[in-house]
């Protein structure tokens, strides 16, 4: 694959591979022959995500296959954000037909599901062809559209707050929530809200942050002990997002007030759920309770809501920043060498917490301060946040 260099280039290489012609090829992905034979002729550049996503499947190999390798820049994300008249992924050769609905559902939701595992490259691969597809598909559908074209900005803020771009995710959440007001949907509408106070976190407005969140969840606040799940999971998603921005201000009382509120609702949960791409239940909560407490610098707290969090209810990446909040607290409470080791796991879980001057690089300092004899370990870990040269 080495001197495949183009995308047509490698279409044809794994074709061959696979000891297929094109007509079997679109025969199996469903992508028409002449759209097969431009791209290895050179004469398109690119094509819809979806197709590509397509002629992936049929070929038996991911979509970095195609393209070259998972791209870790987000600056595609910026570019299809930034400019919404825009159809990225589509090059003048597209006739600009209506996608098909279903098929651009399935790549929405296949797309996230990358993003819950931890695997940003491909989704910042992905979702800059599926940001113009949907809004395609939007222009031509309508409100049958609404619902794509906001998951796809809705995992644009996600990502986006992920690559520390955060106006540009707090702009992608208000454009998602746009696009839920044409639907039909509210609850919908009512979740995202929840992403685009997130977002504002992000931005360390937090007061702002709280008050929205509060107030969206004051106007959608359901009877705890009759609602539908998924309901509770939107709802409780706004609180917890209200409990991280009072820990953020060190509101110890209202931090309180918003645990009891998330662990009422929980406790009708027999486990996580992930309604309209939020998350809810009891480790959910006691993942961000311990981040609150850990901010008040409370450790006895942290610690103590950390027992109740289970490693195989989240994702890889999130339990790995969680245990970021357990390290903290225990350094806290001068258990220095815990919190060493504590930081060892989560660099094993989540290495994006541990970039240049991501969340671990404040612990990661303070460990150096404080202990009188620094471990390799954690001289290595200080290089990978760029504590040290």
């Amino acid at each position: 694959m080495s001197d495949a260099t183009t995308l047509g280039d490698r279409l044809k290489l794994l074709r061959h591979e696979r000891s297929m012609t094109r007509g079997e090829l679109a025969d199996r992905s469903g992508v028409n022959t002449d759209v097969i034979e431009k791209l290895e002729h050179g004469r398109r550049q690119t094509a819809r995500v979806t197709w590509l996503m397509k002629l992936a499947g049929a070929l038996r190999t991911e979509l970095s296959g195609l393209l070259g390798g998972p791209r870790r820049s987000g600056s595609a994300v910026h570019d299809a954000v930034t400019a919404p008249e825009s159809t990225p992924g589509m090059d003048p050769d597209d006739a600009g037909e209506t996608p098909d609905l279903g098929e651009l559902r399935r790549a929405v939701d296949g797309t996230w599901r990358a993003y819950w595992s931890g695997d940003l490259p491909h989704v910042a691969m992905r979702l800059p062809g599926l940001l113009g597809e949907t809004r395609l598909a939007h222009r031509g559908l309508g409100a049958r559209a609404a619902t794509p074209l906001a998951d796809a900005h809705h995992l644009a803020a996600r990502l986006l707050s992920s690559l520390g771009e955060t106006d540009l995710a707090a702009l992608a959440a208000r454009e998602a929530i746009e696009a839920a007001e044409s639907g039909d949907d509210e609850l919908r509408w009512t979740a995202l809200h929840g992403s685009y106070c997130s977002a504002l976190l992000h931005q360390n407005r937090c007061r702002i942050c709280e008050d929205h969140a509060v107030h969206i969840a004051e106007d959608t606040e359901p009877p705890l002990g009759a609602a539908e799940l998924r309901r509770l999971t939107v709802w409780g998603n706004l609180i917890l997002t209200a409990m991280a921005a009072a820990g953020t201000t060190t509101r110890a009382g209202a931090v309180n007030d918003y645990v009891g509120l998330a662990r009422s609702a929980a406790d009708r949960f027999d486990g996580e759920r992930l309604d309209y791409h939020v998350r809810f239940g009891p480790s959910e909560v006691a993942m961000h309770a311990t981040h609150a407490y850990a901010l008040l610098r409370e450790p006895g707290l942290a610690l103590q809501a950390a027992g109740a969090v289970h490693r195989e209810d989240l994702p890889r990446a999130m339990y790995g920043r969680h245990l970021l909040d357990v390290a903290q607290a225990q350094a806290q409470l001068m258990d220095l060498r815990a919190a060493e080791s504590t930081l060892q796991e989560a660099e094993s879980l989540s290495r994006r917490s541990f970039r240049d001057h991501g969340p671990a690089y404040p612990l990661v300092g303070e460990l150096i301060e404080e202990m009188a004899h620094v471990s390799p370990d954690l001289r290595r870990m200080a290089r990978e946040v760029a504590l040290e040269g």
